[in-house]
């Protein structure tokens, strides 16, 4: 079977198995099977597995980082509250808390991206950051308070959200609930008009 870009249809493979069953079910033997390609696929693009899954935390660290830019444009317009609660239920209803899952659950992955992000658990860290950067602009424009502690808040919304997701086997948290979090998490730090 032809694959027209191997590498992403190996990291969706991996995704879905991420998704479905978790860290300790990813392979090569999984991925290449969710893909639908012979095994030697993988280690035709890729050095070995965990240099793979490497590639793959990067490129979902990459994704979270290319929507900085779009969370920092809705500076100004609509709810503080609301950009922050869809902005964290996109985070965490994609593949991030299964990656934070895997990270923490491979020696050899996390030595890896130690190379790469010296610092931090890749994907929460880069969420973390974009957070922050909405929240300064939001700052800027006066919508959330001068004194507002910015480094404290981005990193709190960030942990209680995942808290929120991080049940696999259950339903995702209903928006009410990422709503709640959020408007708890701001209390006193948005400027009411």
């Amino acid at each position: 079977m032809a694959l027209r870009d191997a590498r992403e249809q190996l990291f969706d493979a991996a995704e879905s198995i991420l998704l479905r069953d978790g860290p300790s079910a990813l392979t090569s033997r999984a991925v290449t099977t969710e893909a639908g390609c012979a095994k030697g696929v993988l280690h035709r693009h890729f050095a070995d597995f965990d240099a793979f899954l490497a590639e793959l935390v990067l490129d979902r660290v990459a994704r979270v980082e290319a929507s900085a830019a779009t969370l920092r444009a809705a500076a100004g317009s609509g709810g503080v509250a609301d950009h922050l609660a869809a902005a964290l239920t996109d985070l965490f209803g994609s593949v991030a808390v299964a990656i934070v899952g895997l990270v923490t659950s491979r020696d050899e992955l996390r030595a890896r991206l130690r190379q790469s992000l010296p610092t931090g658990v890749p994907v929460l860290t880069q969420a973390a950051a974009t957070i922050a950067s909405y929240l300064a602009a939001e700052r800027d424009l006066g919508r959330v308070a001068a004194d507002a502690d910015i480094d404290a808040l981005a990193p709190t919304l960030i942990g209680a959200a995942h808290l929120l997701f991080a049940d696999r086997t259950g339903a995702p948290p209903q928006d009410a609930a990422v709503r709640r979090v959020v408007a708890t998490v701001m209390a006193g730090a948005l400027v009411v008009p």
